[in-house]
């Protein structure tokens, strides 16, 4: 009897799994934080940060614009992901920062001066990693909640899907626990004294997220939808520290 009851927790815990996979792979492309527009920038970035710059290589620096601006005309026109939805703000202000470097970086190859076109070049590096910071966590598992988080919020939710939602909780959950458990030495390179306000926030998150999967159990709709909203919120609000 034993024996028959852990393998169908087990059955259970795949089906959940299954489930998830299948949602992600659905989604695959509503749940991406790339965006290539910006990714191919990295093709300039290496070689004008890592190779020209340190050799205060003017040359070859001022060799870049064009390459510069095609970029730049293809990332003002690039459009998020879905789950990048609520970093649209931000997107934009980062982008009109980005577009105000470019174009003293632009200027300052013009002047031909040695000393401006290294200081633009620094700045456009910069302004580079500042886009990416707005699309991509500093902590990866916050990315890998989120990816799941989105499907329940953003499709799962909106059709009352809850034995669905109910489906994937264990996986949320411990996707939930893995962001409580990132490393705090890495944290604090980033978060500084904002550091303790990450794991107060995140063991937040998994307490909402625990007690979603108790409210879908009571098969009341509302307080589930209610659970799930917290849930979000909270994730939001974790997110909130890194900007």
């Amino acid at each position: 009897m034993r024996k028959i009851t852990l393998f169908s927790c087990i059955l259970f815990l795949l089906a959940g799994t299954s489930v998830a996979i299948a949602q992600n792979e659905e989604h695959s492309a509503e749940i991406s934080t790339s965006v290539p527009e910006l990714a191919n920038f990295h093709k300039i970035i290496f070689p004008m940060w890592h190779k020209a710059y340190p050799a205060k290589d003017t040359a070859t620096l001022r060799k870049f614009v064009p390459e510069i601006k095609e970029n730049m005309a293809k990332i003002n026109a690039a459009k998020l992901p879905g789950i990048l939805r609520d970093k649209e703000e931000l997107w934009k202000n980062e982008l009109a920062k980005f577009n105000t470097v470019a174009e003293n970086y632009y200027k300052a190859c013009e002047s031909k001066d040695m000393d401006a076109i290294l200081k633009a070049a620094e700045k456009f590096h910069s302004a580079y990693e500042g886009m990416n910071r707005v699309i991509k966590p500093f902590v990866k598992e916050m990315d890998t909640y989120h990816k799941t988080l989105y499907v329940i919020y953003h499709k799962m939710l909106p059709e009352n899907q809850f034995n669905e939602i109910a489906s994937v909780m264990d996986q949320l959950i411990a996707e939930a626990d893995a962001i409580t458990k990132f490393p705090q030495d890495q944290l604090a390179k980033r978060l500084k004294d904002n550091t303790p306000k990450y794991y107060t926030i995140s063991k937040e998150l998994y307490d909402a997220t625990v007690n979603v999967k108790k409210v879908l159990e009571e098969k009341n709709n509302d307080k589930s939808r209610a659970a799930i909203e917290q849930m979000h919120k909270t994730y939001q609000k974790l997110e909130s520290v890194f900007e």
